[in-house]
């Protein structure tokens, strides 16, 4: 299953994310770019899972009631790997169409690895490295695993403690858990210019927007 970013941000949203990226960075050389993705990655792994540990639990089921019980199954031996292997179908089905369970079958290791490569990414194909000063951040949010990530660029990171990012990030993910994720990465991106302003990323009397303060979206 996809998560569309566009249904999480209506055009006034967008429209106030784009103002509070300018606002922001007129108070620094840092350039702010916030970027939703609906999903990280397909988790074939956990899709798989899924097959597994339902059709598992039916061919387990089976086992025990012939093995330790008195139930009468009127079910052929075939008709029962039948039922098994439509098992793990149904488990795969709901594993790729149900977020919540495709976050338990990912698992946290897994989702931190593909949201991490996948972050990097898009700071590489949105050329969020090509600044002057090396100072551009990207605030990266993927919705299927809710969970975001600060990438800062090595002008910026050498000035920013890991606790300021997480600070950063908490700010969306409890804009998240409101139903106003808009109003939450408005939030981060206002906490961003603040950060780099009092961290001594300032603006030069030349500086000029290097890149677009839009939105980007993505739905994989």
């Amino acid at each position: 299953m996809t998560m569309n970013p566009s249904r999480f941000f209506s055009q006034n949203d967008l429209d106030r994310i784009a103002a509070a990226v300018k606002e922001a960075e007129t108070r620094t050389a840092g350039e702010i770019v916030p970027y939703v993705v609906g999903r990280s990655d397909l988790y074939e792994e956990a899709v798989w899972r899924g097959a597994f540990l339902l059709s598992f639990a039916t061919l387990f089921v089976f086992v025990f009631l012939r093995r330790f019980t008195d139930v009468w199954m009127p079910v052929t031996f075939s008709e029962a790997a039948m039922i098994t292997l439509l098992a793990g179908g149904a488990g795969a089905a709901l594993v790729a169409f149900v977020p919540a369970l495709k976050r338990v079958m990912a698992g946290k290791s897994l989702m931190d690895q593909r949201i991490a490569d996948r972050a990097a990414h898009a700071f590489i194909t949105e050329e969020v490295f090509n600044t002057r000063d090396r100072s551009g951040i990207m605030i990266f949010l993927s919705l299927l695993e809710r969970r975001v990530q600060v990438v800062g660029d090595s002008g910026i990171n050498a000035k920013v403690e890991q606790d300021e990012w997480d600070d950063v990030v908490r700010r969306i993910v409890q804009g998240m858990k409101n139903g106003k994720p808009a109003d939450g990465l408005i939030d981060a991106i206002n906490k961003c210019g603040e950060l780099l302003e009092r961290r001594g990323v300032e603006i030069r009397p030349d500086d000029t927007n290097e890149l677009p303060n839009v939105l980007r979206m993505s739905k994989e």
